[in-house]
């Protein structure tokens, strides 16, 4: 779900991908979905810290970093804590579909992850995660079906702010501190 922000509360950064991601999605994608686009800016905004994507723990305590292992543990979690990896495993695939396509073909690395289908597993577990309830700080369900159901235009989306990104002239990029 979106963060809930006063404007004087939000980042340079949130304000920055929010905008991007509006613009995008408005203008060049014609998704007047506020809600979705919420979202997919929040997810970037998560995820510029590499400890959001590998969040999820393993039995062992280990952060969960494939989408192998997230699998394998929402098939261990029941209720909520089902939900919340499927909801992690769609965000992750999207994120990395939408924003670094190349790092999902399979770069010869030796890992499971590079034999999945990022959007079917992704579609597949943010439908997962729309069916099992939960309290109203979490995203509705009805958000993460659409989710599911306009996967591939999101993964689209993100890819086009990243070209946006990356085409930005020389002094037009953005800088963080």
């Amino acid at each position: 779900m979106a963060a809930e922000h006063t404007p004087e509360k939000r980042s340079t950064l949130d304000r920055f991908l929010s905008g991007l991601s509006e613009s995008i999605f408005q203008t060049k994608l014609g998704v007047a979905d506020v809600q979705l686009i919420g979202y997919v800016s929040d997810l970037m905004l998560r995820f510029v810290r590499i400890d959001a994507v590998h969040k999820m723990r393993r039995n062992d305590g280990r952060p969960a970093t494939e989408v192998f292992q997230l699998l394998c543990e929402a098939e261990r979690r029941i209720g909520i804590a089902k939900r919340e990896v499927h909801r992690h495993i769609g965000d992750v695939t999207l994120f990395w579909a939408g924003m670094f396509p190349e790092s999902v073909r399979g770069d010869g690395k030796d890992s499971p992850d590079q034999l999945l289908n990022y959007f079917e597993h992704g579609k597949r577990s943010y439908k997962i995660a729309s069916t099992i309830q939960a309290d109203e700080t979490r995203p509705p369900c009805e958000l993460l079906n659409r989710l599911s159901d306009q996967f591939e235009l999101c993964a689209y989306g993100l890819r086009e702010i990243r070209r946006e990104i990356d085409d930005a002239e020389p002094g037009q990029q953005l800088l963080l501190s």
